[in-house]
Parts: structure tokens; C-alpha cells; sequence
């Protein structure tokens, strides 16, 4: 029987080191930035021990907010195992197109679950990359969209305005299963645009970062010639309010 060697999370360690905080230190400060960001946590000692031994490789949504406040970096530049990556795309060889993760050429699993009481709602930036048949090449599209949480539901729309192909609204309609996000999406195009207002609609599957704070995963729909085709999309969190004020500062073309 063999076991597989555990490798300790150095980056966090030196990171805490930098900090001049002892572990039990480092948990004190965890623990204050969780009431700061109004989610208390239970950070120990023991779990920062666990972190950095890399017997925990993943640290839970509340966490990774935490150590972002404390730390100043990105929970990614951490030295946890994040288990979304990005995808490429890639010619199925039937007639549609496949987007395929650029490590594996498979979707990866998911690691770790999401609280059942994380919210959600607040204003997202929507990107999804496509293949156009008759271009001959990749494209992508963008919204800025709000997303309204009912219990395990999501509701997304797009502001208006707020696409980067003009009068494009996108909607979605979500279901949240711990990290795993799972629904349908639709997207009205431009009447005067290359699509001439064809109606797009189809189903997409993300699974949600540790920190909460952004979504990744494939699509599937038709192409014009009812090829089924795939891709990759994402959600990542611009603004956790939902104010008119807020809703305005978006009603604007992403970058």
C-alpha cells in the first residue's frame, strides 16, 4: 500500500511569516476580519496549522474572504488549490465546437463545497466565448449583469446597455447545489447585428470559486446550422449591492 506525500502550502506560511504573526496570531487576525466583512468565522490555530501543512488544500468560501483582507492578495496567490480552470476552444470534428480545458482536454471536477447560506446576489460580469462558423474564428461576448438569489435560485439579467454587442439581452435562470451551479440561459441578438435578432438558448453548468466570488464552467446551445456547440463561461462579482445607484454605475459596455 503507498500514500501520497502531502505538500505543505509554503506560500501561505511565508506569507504569514511576512506578516510577523505567530499561527495563532494569524487565526486571531482571520477571526476579525470575518466580523469585518459581517460573516464571523472560527479560524484556529489548528485549521491555520492544516492550511499550511497542505492537509486542507481548499479553505471555504467565509476563509478565503478573510484571508484575502488580511493577507492583501488574491486567495489564488495563496498557494491553495483552486479547482476552476479556464477553458480553450477546440473543433469537435462533427460539425459543432467543443471547448476543452487547455490542462487536461477534460472539464475538471470540483473540490469542496459552498455553504449553504452564501449569497450571491449583486452585479457580475458575464463573459462567454463562442465560435463562428462563418467567420472562422472565436469570439466572446460580455454583460454586466445583476443576479437576485431566492434561496437556491438564481435569477441573472442583463442591465441594459451593459453588453458589449449592443442590444443583446442575456438572461439566465440558476440553481445553486453547493459549489455547483446549474441552469439555462437565453440571449435575444441585435436585429441589425451579424445574427440578424436570432434568438440563442441553451444550457450552461459552473462551479463556483472558494471565495464566492466568481463562477466558471461550459455552456452548450446550437449554431445556425443545429450543430450543438460548447463553450466556456464565467461569472466574476463587480459589486455586492444591488441599490439603484449601483444598478446605474453598470449600465455601460464592459471593457
Amino acid at each position: 500500500m503507498t500514500t501520497t506525500a502531502v505538500a505543505p502550502n509554503d506560500v501561505l506560511r511565508a506569507v504569514r511569516i511576512g506578516l510577523r504573526l505567530s499561527q495563532d496570531d494569524f487565526a486571531k487576525a482571520l477571526r476579525r476580519a470575518g466580523v469585518e466583512l459581517g460573516e464571523p468565522n472560527e479560524a484556529s490555530k489548528r485549521l491555520v496549522q492544516r492550511w499550511e501543512s497542505g492537509t486542507s488544500r481548499t479553505p471555504r468560501g467565509v476563509y478565503a474572504r478573510a484571508l484575502e483582507r488580511v493577507t492583501g492578495r488574491p486567495v489564488e496567490a495563496l498557494g491553495f488549490t483552486l479547482p476552476v480552470p479556464m477553458a480553450r476552444i477546440q473543433a469537435d470534428g462533427e460539425g459543432g465546437h467543443d471547448m476543452e480545458t487547455a490542462a487536461t482536454g477534460a472539464p475538471s471536477a470540483a473540490v469542496g463545497t459552498q455553504k449553504a447560506e452564501e449569497t450571491f446576489s449583486g452585479v457580475w460580469l458575464s463573459r462567454y466565448e463562442f465560435f463562428s462558423s462563418g467567420r472562422a474564428s472565436s469570439y466572446e461576448g460580455k454583460h454586466y449583469v445583476v443576479i437576485v438569489q431566492h434561496g437556491n435560485r438564481l435569477t441573472v439579467q442583463s442591465l441594459p446597455g451593459a453588453s458589449s454587442n449592443p442590444d443583446s439581452p442575456l438572461a439566465l435562470d440558476l440553481t445553486v447545489d453547493r459549489n455547483v451551479v446549474t441552469g439555462t440561459w437565453v440571449e435575444q441578438t441585435a436585429a441589425d447585428g451579424y445574427y440578424n435578432g436570432a434568438r440563442y438558448h441553451g444550457a450552461v453548468q459552473l462551479l463556483i470559486e472558494p471565495t464566492g466570488r466568481r463562477m466558471a464552467g461550459k455552456w452548450v446551445g446550437f449554431g445556425k446550422d443545429f450543430d450543438v456547440n460548447t463553450g466556456p463561461w464565467e461569472l466574476r462579482l463587480v459589486d455586492r449591492s444591488t441599490s439603484k445607484a449601483a444598478l446605474e454605475r453598470y449600465r455601460q459596455p464592459p471593457e
